[in-house]
């Protein structure tokens, strides 16, 4: 009698395993990965003019300016989310639209240099859609003290 119920169940395993090996090898290899690639084409890519900007020497309360433009090199709309300066002093304006591919654009960064004598580094924080997400925008100055 066990000779039987093992033979029985040896059985049935063999065939449920060979059932879901035909299943698996049924099913098109490329689907996921055809669907992914599919993902991966639209994507967005962000490319700067430059993405560094030196003010020089500028006097205490100067509202320092500049435009960085970069253009989407890829292949979907590009989407950025937020934009984030270092510290109050830095504030950074940026298109809430989507930008085509092949599309330019600008982010406007302003300094304010008041009360921020000596040699400045201030960062502003991009998050996009893109791939990597964020992109840092750099600019640095030497405010000279008021007398």
């Amino acid at each position: 009698m066990k000779k039987v119920v093992l033979l029985a169940t040896g059985i049935f395993m063999f065939t449920a395993c060979n059932s879901a090996a035909d299943r698996i090898e049924s099913t098109p290899e490329n689907t996921t990965n055809e669907a992914s690639e599919g993902m991966m084409e639209a994507l967005p890519s962000i490319a700067f003019e430059a993405d560094f900007h030196d003010f020089g020497e500028i006097s205490e309360g100067t509202v320092a300016e500049h435009v960085f433009t970069f253009t989407n090199e890829g292949d979907g709309p590009l989407i950025i989310s937020n934009a984030q300066g270092s510290c109050g002093c830095t504030v950074p304006i940026w298109p809430r639209n989507p930008i085509a591919p092949g599309a330019t654009g600008e982010i406007k960064v302003s300094f304010n240099s008041k009360g921020r004598a000596g040699k400045q580094d201030k960062r502003v924080t991009l998050t996009t859609n893109a791939v990597p997400q964020t992109k840092v925008l750099n600019i640095t100055s030497t405010v000279i003290a008021e007398k």
